[in-house]
C-alpha cells in the first residue's frame, strides 16, 4: 500500500472510463507530474471476465465488480425499483456494460460547447479525442457483409489504447435483420462513430481480437509516476477552508498540491461532496453535516437512456444459437478454445449487433412535442439528433433463462429512449458516507417521454412485420398486448429498464447559471482545488451508449489541465 503521508499533484477518485483517461492523459504529459488515481474496488486483472461472448452476464455474475444500486419505486413504472447497476474495480462501467461503443451526435458536443461558450467541448476537438483514444478495426471478413459498414479512415484513430471495432464473426441471422429494417424503410448507416448516428448499421463493439475492451487498458503503458491504489473507497474530499487539498477514505488520507479531480460517476461524485458539505444546505443540514458550499443544484438534472425489448420466436432453421447454447459440452469446448487463442464461438455469440438511430416525424407533430420549450423543439430537430435508437440481436436467454430452456430461436430486438426530458435528482440518505444516495431517475414522468416511447415503438413493430422478416416468425414472446396506445405504455411502465447512461448531476455550466455545479475547466463552483470529470458534468445526455461519452470526457479534463498548469512543456520549473 502506498503510504498516505506522501503528496501527489493529482488525487483522481474513480477508476472507471473517465477517470482512466484523465489519469492516464495526466501521467503521460512531459511534465510527468505525480498522479494517483484511487479506486473504491479492486483491480479486476482476471483474464477470464474479458470473453466478448460473456460481456452479457458479467454484472449479474460478479458481485465484487458491481455496487448493485436500485432505483426507488418509479411511479410511472407501476412502483417498480429498477437496476441502476455500476461497475466496482479498475474499468468502472466498462468492465460490466455491454459493450457498445458509438460517440453520439456532432449536434450533441456542438450544444455542450454552446452552452458552456467553450469550443473545447465542440465535435471537432470531441473527434479528435475520440480518435486518440482508440485503435479501431473496421474490417468485415465476409464479402456479403460489407455493405453494412463502410468506414473513413478520417473518423477513427490507429494507436489508442481502446481496441474497438465489428466482431469478425457474426450469428446467422443477423444480416437478415438489417435487410428487415432496410425493407421496411429505415436507411442504412455506414458508420454510426461519424458524428452523424441516424441509420441502421453494425454496433462498434468495445471488444478487439475476442476480448472486452475495458478503461483499464488505457494504464497499460503508463509511466511510472502514475500510482493505482486500489479496494479504497472515498469518503470525503478533506477541504482547507474552500480549499480541497485531499481525500480521506475512512482509513487513510492522500493529499494533492494541485487538484483533487472526482470520477466516481453520476451517482457516487454527488455522494462524496455532499459529505465533504458540498450540497443543498437543507439535505445537508438535516443529517447533520456542516455546510462549507450550498449548492442546490448538486444530485439534480438526472438523464438516462431506458429500453424496452421485442422478443420474437423464429423458425429453427433461421439461426443456429441452439446447436451452442444447448450444448454444454460445446460451450465448454469453446471457452477452452477462448482461453488458448482468444478465439471461437464465445468470439461469435453475442458479439455483433446492429443498432440505429431514427428520427420520427410521427412524434414531432405530436402535441407533446410542439408543448415542448422552443430551443428543445430546434435542438431535437437538428441534423444529426436522432429521437430513438433501435438494436436487435440482445441475448436474451442470459435475462430470461427459463423462457428458452428448449429453444433459442429467436430475436432479440429492443427500442431506446433518447432526449428524454423528464429529469430525476439523487439525494442524501444517510449521514454514513458508505449508505449510497437514492436514486430516482423519474422515468416517464414527462408527457413527451410517453408520447415518444409509444410511437418509436410501433416503428419498432413495422420492422417486424418486413415480408422476409415475417414469413420466418413463430410468435410474440415478449411484447405489448396490442398496439394500442395503453397497451404499449403499459408495456413500457411494466418492462422498461435503464441503460446505465445516468448523466447530468453536477452539471457544467457558465458562471452564473443556477443550474451548474462545476465551470468548463471541471473546477467545483465556489470551491478551490477541487474538480469533476465523470458523466455527472455532462450538461447534454448524448445520444449513444454513454461509455464513449466518459472516456472523452476524462480525456477532455485531461487536456484542460495539461494546458492551464503547462504540463505539456519540457523544460519547466519543477511542479
Amino acid at each position: 500500500m502506498e503510504s498516505a503521508e506522501k503528496k501527489y499533484d493529482f488525487v483522481i477518485v474513480g477508476g472507471g472510463p473517465a477517470g482512466c483517461a484523465l489519469a492516464a492523459g495526466l501521467a503521460k504529459s512531459a511534465q510527468r507530474p505525480l498522479v494517483l488515481l484511487l479506486e473504491a474496488g479492486g483491480r479486476n486483472d482476471d483474464r477470464r471476465l474479458r470473453v466478448d461472448g460473456k460481456r452479457w452476464t458479467t454484472f449479474m455474475e460478479e458481485q465484487d465488480l458491481n455496487w448493485g444500486y436500485k432505483t426507488t419505486p418509479q411511479e410511472h413504472c407501476n412502483g417498480r425499483e429498477l437496476d441502476y447497476s455500476r461497475g466496482k474495480g479498475l474499468g468502472g462501467g466498462s468492465a460490466i456494460n455491454f459493450g457498445v461503443f458509438a460517440v453520439g451526435a456532432k449536434d450533441d458536443y456542438d450544444e455542450w460547447a454552446a452552452g458552456v461558450d467553450d469550443e473545447t467541448f465542440g465535435w471537432k476537438q470531441m473527434q479528435r479525442r475520440f480518435k486518440s483514444l482508440e485503435t479501431f478495426n473496421g474490417s468485415i471478413v465476409r464479402p456479403e457483409h460489407q455493405k453494412y459498414a463502410t468506414t473513413e479512415a478520417a473518423d477513427h484513430g490507429r494507436t489508442g489504447g481502446l481496441r474497438i471495432g465489428y466482431a469478425q464473426n457474426w450469428e446467422k441471422d443477423l444480416s437478415t435483420v438489417l435487410d428487415a429494417f432496410e425493407e421496411a424503410g429505415f436507411k442504412r448507416n455506414a458508420d454510426h462513430n461519424s458524428g452523424n448516428p441516424l441509420g441502421m448499421a453494425l454496433t462498434i463493439n468495445s471488444a478487439g481480437q475476442g476480448k472486452r475492451t475495458t478503461a483499464v487498458d488505457l494504464l497499460v503503458d503508463a509511466p511510472d509516476n502514475l500510482t493505482i491504489v486500489t479496494d479504497s473507497p472515498v469518503q470525503r474530499v478533506i477541504l482547507n477552508g474552500k480549499r480541497a487539498v485531499g481525500v480521506d477514505t475512512g482509513n487513510q488520507k492522500y493529499f494533492a498540491s494541485k487538484d483533487v479531480i472526482l470520477s466516481a460517476g453520476s451517482l457516487d461524485t454527488p455522494k462524496i461532496l455532499m459529505h465533504s458539505g458540498i450540497g443543498p444546505a437543507t439535505d445537508l443540514t438535516k443529517y447533520n453535516i456542516p455546510v462549507v458550499q450550498d449548492q442546490p443544484a448538486l444530485g439534480k438534472n438526472l438523464g438516462d437512456h431506458y429500453f424496452v425489448p421485442l422478443i420474437l420466436a423464429r423458425k429453427p432453421e433461421t439461426t443456429d444459437r441452439n446447436t451452442f447454447f444447448k450444448d454444454k459440452s460445446a460451450m465448454e469446448r469453446a471457452m477452452k478454445q477462448w482461453e488458448e487463442t482468444n478465439t471461437g464461438e464465445w468470439t461469435r455469440y453475442g458479439c455483433q449487433l446492429g443498432a440505429g438511430w431514427f428520427k420520427s416525424d410521427k412524434i414531432t407533430s405530436s402535441p407533446e412535442f410542439k408543448a415542448l420549450p422552443k430551443d428543445v423543439q430546434e435542438f431535437m430537430n437538428r441534423d444529426t439528433i436522432p429521437h430513438y435508437e433501435m438494436l436487435t440481436h440482445i441475448p436474451m436467454h442470459f435475462f430470461a433463462p427459463d423462457l428458452f430452456k428448449h429453444d433459442y430461436s429467436y430475436v432479440g430486438l429492443a427500442a431506446f429512449m433518447m432526449n428524454e426530458q423528464s429529469r430525476g435528482e439523487v439525494t442524501l440518505n444517510s449521514s454514513d458516507p458508505n449508505v449510497p444516495l437514492l436514486f430516482n431517475p423519474r422515468f416517464l414522468e414527462d408527457p413527451f417521454d410517453r408520447r415518444a416511447c409509444i410511437e418509436m415503438y410501433r416503428h419498432l413493430l413495422e420492422v417486424s412485420r418486413a415480408p422476409t422478416f415475417a414469413k420466418d416468425t413463430v410468435s410474440t414472446l415478449i411484447g405489448p398486448a396490442s398496439e394500442s396506445d395503453e397497451d404499449i405504455l403499459a408495456f413500457w411502465k411494466d418492462s422498461l429498464s435503464s441503460s446505465w447512461h445516468m448523466t447530468g448531476t453536477a452539471k457544467m455550466g457558465k458562471v452564473g447559471d443556477k443550474e451548474a455545479v462545476v465551470d468548463r475547466s471541471f473546477k467545483v463552483i465556489g470551491l478551490q482545488g477541487l474538480r469533476v470529470a465523470d458523466m455527472s458534468v455532462v450538461p447534454v445526455l448524448t445520444n449513444n451508449h454513454t461509455q464513449a461519452t466518459a472516456y472523452v470526457t476524462g480525456a477532455t479534463a485531461a487536456d484542460v489541465l495539461v494546458r492551464e498548469y503547462g504540463l505539456d512543456q519540457r523544460v519547466a520549473a519543477k511542479l
